[in-house]
Formats: C-alpha cells, structure tokens, sequence
C-alpha cells in the first residue's frame, strides 16, 4: 500500500471513531446504568451486560494482560533509548522505532482525555468503588491493541528468523484478541465501549503505519 494510500485509510478509521463517539451521545440514550448514569445502544449494550453479568475472573486476566502490553512498550522504549545512546543521535534512531515513541504518547493522551471527558459509566460499580468509573473507551482495549498490533508490525520488518517471526507476532494476536474478548466477558464494560477502543486502536494503527513506512525515494 502506498504511503499516501495509508494516511487515506488512517483519516477515515479516525473519522470513523469520531463518528461513533458522537452515536454513543446520542442514539439512543437512556438512563440504564447504575446510578441511573445514561449510556448511547441502551437497548444493545443493556441485553449484551444484562446477558454477561460481572466476571472478575476475566477481569483480572484482562488486568494482567494489560500489564504485558505495558511491559512490551517498555522494552521497545528501551530499545529506542539504546540506538539513541549508541548512534549519540536522536535522528539515528530506527524510523519504526521512534514512531513508536509518538504512537504510545498519543495513547497516553487520549486515556487522559477520556479521564476528564466522561462519554458514559460502567455497567457496573466495582467491588470496592463507591460510584461507576468512567468507561469508554474501554482503555484496556486500546492500549492492548495499539501496543500489540504496533509490535507485531515492527517484528515483521525487524526479525529476520521467519519461523521465530510469525511466533511472536502469533503472540501478539493472541494477546489482543484474549484482551478484546476478555474485557467484554469480564461485564466492566459495555459493548460500545469494546467497539470504542477497537475503532481508535484502528485509526492510531493505520496512521502508525503511514509515519512509520518508508517514503518512495528512501525505498
């Protein structure tokens, strides 16, 4: 796919998440979580939570997941700061590499904004909460696959070994796809959420993909 190819695909999966944010607001709205906090789908979200219930067992699974993506990001963080040190040059340092470095403080930004900027509740209070936390995005979703799809990119073009490289990159789907349907059958989250954190996840990967390829004339 050309370059050019890639930020069209990034711009309409952004427009896409923001298109969807807007219908949570707005279709359907109706006060059915706890507390009597509204969310948009009530009649989807609410027969898919009503059908799930709580499962703390996903939960913590997914928690732990969570953690592995994090670490993942750490150790490619690692990696940029050694080129950085080693080639004494920031500009030196392997494209997919720093791009990454842009790609984790976007996610770091919206998981702030979405912290401030409350689109709906969870479908449930927490064992230990007094009130339903902020839920969408579901941010496990997002970081999970933002990190994991990212990585399972940068193997592709970095581990030579063709058997180690569909290992680790099977790995990584694995990951994601274990976190995206453990967070939905864990209950702490709505439908609309999961969908949320998949759409951002796939417009932050799609323009990862267009900053990190090479322009035709380096190729």
């Amino acid at each position: 796919m050309r370059k050019r190819d890639r930020y069209l695909l990034a711009e309409v999966l952004g427009l896409l998440a923001i298109l969807f944010l807007l219908a949570v607001r707005t279709v359907d709205v109706a006060p059915i979580g706890p507390e009597g906090t509204s969310v948009g789908f009530a009649r989807l979200n609410g027969a898919v939570a009503g059908a799930i219930g709580l499962n703390m067992t996903w939960y913590r699974i997914t928690q732990l997941l969570g953690y592995l993506a994090i670490l993942v990001a750490g150790v490619f963080a690692l990696v940029g700061l050694g080129q950085c040190l080693r080639r004494r040059s920031l500009r030196k340092v392997d494209r997919r590499i720093l791009a990454l470095a842009g790609l984790y403080a976007a996610v770091v930004a919206l998981y702030a904004l979405f912290e401030v900027v409350v689109i709906n509740y969870r479908p449930v209070v927490m064992p230990g909460d007094l009130h339903p936390e902020p839920s969408f995005p579901s941010t496990h979703t997002m970081i999970t696959c933002v990190v994991m799809g990212s990585a399972a990119m940068v193997l592709g073009h970095t581990v030579r070994n063709a058997g180690l490289r569909r290992v680790l990159q099977a790995a990584c789907a694995a990951v994601l796809v274990a976190t995206v349907v453990g967070r939905l059958l864990s209950g702490v989250h709505w439908l609309s959420d999961i969908l949320g954190g998949l759409l951002i996840s796939a417009a932050l990967l799609a323009f990862y993909a267009a900053v990190a390829s090479p322009s035709p004339k380096k190729r």
